[in-house]
């Protein structure tokens, strides 16, 4: 994938954390933000416009989970395979997503950019397990036929 970099907007990124690289996570929070991900030319940009090693910058995207280094779709659903989740069917529900959207263990985004689906070990909602996340929404109590209706809404607009 061919991202195209809007400088401009790094460099408004740059001057809202005062150009600082102590603010490194805060920039990169807000480049990911914009991108849905972290595209590699970032890294040689902000290295040199904070003074600050490449290395270190990338040391910093990789050490941190929420960070991506991989395009990521509109829709990033999250689910959860916590023990809760898990005891309660967490799978099935990641598999018949997996499914539905041509996904697998090491291909977690559509072609299209649409969806990313994720396994994460614990969303902090175990009262409501199995749970998933849909751009941060959480959704309770779900199974695979509540999923596939989620899912049918988000393709039509809805």
């Amino acid at each position: 994938m061919n991202t195209q970099i809007n400088y401009s907007d790094l460099d408004i990124i740059l001057k809202n954390h005062e150009f600082k690289s102590s603010n490194i996570i805060a920039i990169l929070q807000d480049t990911q933000e914009i991108y849905r991900y972290l595209p590699k030319e970032v890294f040689a940009y902000f290295s040199e416009k904070l003074e600050m090693s490449m290395a270190k910058i990338y040391g910093v995207a990789t050490f941190y989970d929420n960070f991506s280094l991989e395009p990521k779709g509109a829709y990033v659903i999250k689910i959860c395979d916590g023990t809760a989740c898990h005891v309660r069917k967490s799978i099935p529900i990641l598999n018949k997503m997996r499914s539905v959207l041509g996904l697998s263990k090491t291909k977690i985004t559509t072609d299209d950019l649409t969806f990313t689906v994720e396994t994460v070990s614990c969303l902090g909602a175990c009262g409501l397990a199995p749970a998933i996340t849909i751009n941060d929404k959480v959704y309770g109590a779900m199974t695979e036929d509540k999923a596939m209706k989620l899912l049918l809404a988000l393709k039509e607009g809805k």
